[in-house]
């Protein structure tokens, strides 16, 4: 007992176990396996490795963006005479980051103050007091009802409102833009990242980019794809859309700065490439971008305001990337995949010899050894050996 258990372990231990293989001698098959195997090859090597860098582990970035603006406009509206506008007036918020807004276009309604007055006929018209509700705000109304109908101008009736007043009238937009200087005022980005898998930090203010260059560089896609400042006309042309119709009503651009990083090389040529985008609908329902904002001053005793309607180009500023280095463990991995992956080759063409060659019977002979075969066998076998018993103990009787 003991024997067979070592005899066993030993068996166990040391012997090796491999399939058995069948050579088929057939020329079609074999040179689809190796097609086959030459398609895996090539997905396995140009996809996954050269292209997809499968032999790397990736990490994703960490950004912070700062802009600053440079430009001056200058607008003249009736009775207002000329006044020049930099970038403390035209730029929302003041303080530029990943999203800020460069006015285009407004609609000013000068020196409100509070008060009464007829409403806008947005918010509804009305023939006598019956069609006025006292206190009630209608969705565009501009102030709180009295309970009033009057006169807003010679042909039109509307409720009377406490608010500020004269209320807006933004029917007519004016064309063209009345800051359309702005296609000239130009952008400077500062964007810095961080990879904190490989401790690895950038600005877009790469190598080539020095002061000497900052001072009369502007950014083109192919002269000058580096340099961190902006003309804003060529920022919306690249984004496939007009300036002027644009500045008109207002739209979105986005920008991404896109980060794409071989860290197997010198981080010196890991650098940002910049791309434009028109975020902008075909549909002519609330087309455009706009907001509002008010000036406050007091004058002779009484608050008052000056409200702009203002129509600007909204640029978001968005940062994608991830960096890549060698590492041993997606290397392997890669690797056992892809032979995986040769596998394939093997099951189709054994599906091809099993159900569609005219000799796939015996293919199958070779490739399959049946249970109920080998009891036959064992079945011979024996009998066999009992044959011989028998012979043998009728000759000994004999002798």
């Amino acid at each position: 007992m003991a024997r067979r258990l070592q005899d066993e372990l030993a068996a166990f231990f040391f012997e090796y176990d491999t399939p058995r293989m069948v050579l088929v001698r057939n020329k079609k098959v074999g040179i689809i396996f190796r097609l086959i195997q030459l398609v895996v090859l090539v997905y396995v090597v140009g996809w996954v490795f050269v292209y997809e860098k499968g032999y790397q582990t990736s990490s994703g970035l960490i950004s912070s963006v700062s802009v600053k603006l440079k430009g001056l406009a200058v607008t003249k509206l009736p009775g207002g005479g000329h006044q020049v506008w930099d970038v403390a007036d035209y730029v929302f918020p003041s303080q530029g980051d990943n999203s800020f807004v460069v006015m285009t276009n407004f609609i000013r309604t000068p020196q409100q103050a509070q008060g009464f007055c007829a409403e806008n006929p947005e918010g509804g018209t009305c023939r006598d007091d019956s069609g006025c509700t006292p206190g009630k705000a209608e969705r565009k109304a501009q102030g709180i009802r009295t309970g009033k109908c009057v006169s807003f101008n010679t042909t039109v009736h509307t409720c009377e409102i406490f608010g500020w007043c004269p209320v807006e009238v933004d029917d007519d937009i004016p064309r063209p833009a009345l800051l359309r200087e702005a296609e000239n005022f130009t952008l400077f980005i500062k964007n810095s990242i961080s990879f904190p898998r490989f401790k690895v930090n950038r600005r877009n203010l790469v190598e080539e980019v020095n002061a000497r260059y900052m001072k009369t560089c502007l950014y083109h896609k192919i002269t000058h794809p580096l340099c961190p400042v902006f003309r804003l006309g060529y920022v919306v042309q690249q984004s496939g859309q007009n300036f002027n119709s644009l500045a008109e009503k207002g739209g979105v651009v986005g920008i991404t700065i896109d980060w794409d990083c071989d860290l197997d090389w010198h981080v010196r040529h890991c650098k940002p490439i910049y791309e434009f985008h028109g975020l902008h609908e075909e549909k002519t329902l609330s087309q455009g971008f706009n907001f509002r904002f008010a000036r406050y001053f007091v004058e002779n005793g009484t608050s008052r305001r000056n409200l702009f309607k203002v129509f600007g180009i909204r640029f978001d500023i968005l940062v994608n990337g991830k960096a890549g280095k060698f590492d041993i463990i997606p290397t392997m991995t890669t690797i056992g995949s892809g032979i995986g992956i040769f596998g394939v080759a093997t099951v189709l063409c054994d599906l091809l010899l099993l159900h569609i060659l005219p000799k796939r019977h015996y293919y199958k002979q070779k490739k399959f050894k049946y249970a109920e075969d080998m009891g036959r066998e064992e079945g011979n076998h024996d009998l066999a050996a009992t044959s011989s018993s028998l012979d043998l103990q009728e000759n000994m009787k004999k002798s």
